[in-house]
């Protein structure tokens, strides 16, 4: 009996090891390990009305979203893979990506200062203070983003860090899509 005790630990670590290594081979394939499945991919954006970062006197809704292709980005200001991620962003607003920004469970105050500091790419900020739109949108921590059409309907999720390299492989392309096929 002592000896069944001892190869069951060893059995679930080779069992693990075997998922790990998998994983890792799957990785070296070019799969890409940031992109889960999302049950909102071609769906309507939740519906939500929230504050503005910038203003809290200004409600956000998801009608505000709508008109014009664009990435909506999930960050905070506790968030370390959001300041990476930050700078890029900056560059890709500068260059008329429409960004949309979803301040997840952070202080207002707080995010104030940090687009005060680190400049702010987004058209509009929403306060998701509580994390409800979070929830809405099967976050699962920051930064995540979605690629919606100019209908509000969610096309892509991407979770993980946007840099130069996933913004050229993973949504360049699908985010002029949208583009072109929004113009009249």
């Amino acid at each position: 009996m002592r000896r069944v005790l001892l190869v069951v630990p060893l059995l679930i670590f080779l069992l693990l090891a075997g998922f790990f290594l998998r994983d890792l081979l799957s990785k070296e394939e070019g799969k890409n390990e940031l992109t889960l499945p999302s049950p909102l991919v071609n769906q309507p954006f939740p519906e939500f009305s929230l504050a503005s970062v910038l203003d809290e006197q200004q409600t956000i809704t998801r009608a505000d979203l709508l008109g014009k292709p664009a990435l909506v980005n999930v960050w905070a200001t506790w968030c370390v893979a959001c300041r990476v991620e930050h700078p890029v962003l900056n560059k890709l607003s500068a260059q008329g990506v429409v960004i949309h920004g979803v301040n997840y469970k952070d202080e207002t105050i707080a995010a104030q200062k940090w687009l005060k500091d680190f400049h702010n790419p987004y058209q509009l900020n929403i306060s998701d203070a509580q994390g409800r739109l979070g929830l809405d949108l099967g976050v699962y921590g920051a930064p995540e983003t979605f690629l919606i059409d100019a209908e509000g309907v969610v096309r892509y999720k991407f979770i993980g860090v946007i840099d130069e390299q996933v913004w050229e492989r993973e949504l360049a392309a699908q985010y002029q899509a949208l583009v072109e096929e929004a113009k009249p």
